[in-house]
């Protein structure tokens, strides 16, 4: 994940600037908005592409709360959700810190022979396989003892929140100083992981190689990267010729570097075996938006993410060998740098994050629909950090394993069926506006609608605007067409907003206390848990059915009728 220099603020008490501002409720009028669902009209599928997560630490998802939050994101769609981590290669005792991991996967005797081991790696993806999830397996970094990194330079970095990110590039970042034994590594690790976890599970997996070689994360030519990727593919497809393997997780669009890959992977000679191409499953890029401090609010970049988004589909379907291919957004968030706390970034404890959330995801659907991308996934680069303070101002998804309101809104997403149904807001921004200029003049409220498998019809509601700043609630009439038993049938609403299932708001309440007690941590995990309501249904001339519910600014709603 590539930084933005403007979000490397110092390290800021949590309930100071990055607590997200508390605003009183605005006296405003609420505004009126229908949205209109059609239960009789399917218009197409809605691929689950947010079951995909990840971070830079790969070890604190072996840490208590790190444990806790992998099973959470484990029951969001059972068997079916995929965690990236970065560091997996790395040397070093498996000591976690900021954007720091290792496993000491590998090491060499003093004559150079290789020394494998799986100790910590298993240690990692036992815990995931144990909560469900299977890896999104980054092959990365280089371990110390094959790096080519020049004489004196440190291998593990000194980075922390406020540093120059320059300082995060070390030893770790440069090409193997023999392939071969790069190639053997990869190939016992991928042998291994078939031994262990079966054959099955492993063909499951999605194998990537690196991250972000044409930023902050490759020390070489893109040539050498090249290089190093047809190596590391031909180790895993000779222990599993089966394996899933793709990439190359670019920043951004990824320019040049990205061209070039496209070009090697269909017509160049392959490094490793001779042959022309290489193989080349899926393909991945990244897509960041970037929020800004202005007149002293956080006023969000929804359009800089889409617009990164659009770039990526462009160059992955500009190569028609490969433009058919399945595509992870392998990192897809409102900003860049997760370990990177600041003014900029203060929307994460609370429902900024949240809305922006619903908002994007229901653009990436449609942006994909509209290039006609196979986009199977955008991965979600937040997790957790471990013994930080309260919400101290990370991109993360719980705080000393308690949920923030961004997880709530995944398990709507996990409550929203494959089928999509006929929905309409006429107080929903075009995807063109929104791509164009952000939301910074009507708030965007918006409906996506499903049928899930068991029948019942799934609604999600979202409210969103780039500015954290008040704002009129939002009074929607839900009106639906086609609900068999009309106002007989039972309708169930599930909230996020500054009142419903948000911890952070419950912490404040309390006084922000720095080491919460027992008793107020169960307060916090209870206040983190969306309640479900009952939502009134009645009946309408034409044989609707409506409901009617308030959403407020930066709020999040999912409305789920029973009874088709």
């Amino acid at each position: 994940m590539r930084p933005y220099r403007h979000l490397l603020a110092p390290l800021l008490f949590a309930g100071t600037l990055l607590a997200a501002p508390v605003h009183a409720q605005s006296p405003a009028a609420a505004r009126p908005v229908r949205i209109t669902v059609d239960t009789t009209q399917t218009i197409g599928k809605l691929p689950p592409i947010w079951r995909f997560f990840g971070a830079d630490e790969p070890n604190y998802a072996t840490m208590k709360d790190g444990k806790k939050l992998i099973t959470e994101l484990g029951k969001l769609k059972r068997g079916d959700i995929y965690f990236r981590a970065h560091n997996l290669l790395n040397t070093g005792d498996g000591t976690a810190a900021f954007k720091w991991g290792s496993t000491d996967i590998y090491n060499e005797t003093p004559d150079g022979k290789p020394i494998y081991n799986w100790t910590n790696v298993d240690r990692i993806i036992d815990t995931y396989r144990a909560a469900g999830i299977h890896p999104y397996l980054q092959i990365g970094f280089m371990p110390e003892a094959l790096s080519s990194a020049p004489a004196g330079t440190p291998y593990r970095h000194d980075w922390r929140p406020g540093f120059d990110y320059k300082r995060i590039m070390s030893g770790w970042a440069y090409p193997p100083k023999d392939y071969d034994k790069w190639r053997e590594l990869i190939f016992q690790w991928a042998k291994h992981n078939v031994e262990r976890y079966g054959r099955a599970e492993v063909e499951r997996w999605y194998f990537e190689i690196w991250n972000e070689a044409n930023g902050w994360y490759w020390k070489a030519s893109h040539d050498e990267f090249y290089k190093m990727h047809d190596y590391a593919v031909d180790g895993i497809r000779r222990a599993l010729p089966t394996a899933r393997v793709g990439g190359p997780d670019a920043a951004g669009a990824g320019g040049a570097f990205m061209d070039g890959f496209l070009q090697h992977v269909t017509a160049g000679r392959n490094y490793a075996t001779g042959q022309i191409g290489t193989p080349t499953d899926f393909l991945a890029f990244h897509a960041k938006g970037r929020p800004t401090f202005v007149d002293g609010h956080v006023r969000m970049g929804i359009a800089q993410q889409l617009k990164e988004a659009n770039d990526g589909f462009t160059k992955t379907l500009s190569n028609p060998a490969l433009a058919g291919k399945p595509v992870v957004i392998g990192e897809s968030d409102p900003e860049g740098c997760a370990a990177c706390p600041g003014p900029a970034n203060a929307y994460r404890n609370g429902t900024m994050y949240s809305s922006y959330t619903a908002a994007s995801f229901a653009r990436m659907w449609e942006l994909a629909a509209r290039r006609k991308v196979n986009l199977d996934g955008a991965l979600t680069w937040a997790f957790e950090f471990e013994d930080q303070p309260w919400f101290a101002g990370y991109r993360q998804l719980s705080s000393n394993g308690v949920d923030l309101p961004v997880l709530n809104v995944f398990r709507m997403f996990a409550q929203l069926g494959a089928d999509r149904l006929a929905a309409t807001s006429d107080a929903q921004l075009p995807l063109d506006t929104v791509m164009r200029d952000g939301v910074r003049a009507a708030a965007d409220v918006g409906t996506i609608a499903t049928r899930t498998a068991d029948g019942k019809v799934a609604v999600l509601v979202w409210h969103y605007h780039d500015d954290d700043v008040p704002g009129a609630d939002a009074a929607v009439t839900l009106a639906l067409r086609g609900v068999k038993r009309g106002a007989g049938a039972r309708a169930t609403v599930w909230r996020v907003d500054g009142d419903h299932a948000n911890a952070f708001t419950a912490w404040k309440k309390m006084g922000s206390p720095i080491a919460p007690d027992d008793a107020q941590y169960v307060q916090l995990e209870q206040a983190s848990v969306m309640q479900p309501q009952p939502l009134a249904l009645t009946g309408a001339a034409g044989g609707a059915t409506t409901a009617t519910l308030e959403v407020p600014r930066q709020g999040v709603a999912l409305v789920v009728i029973d009874g088709q």
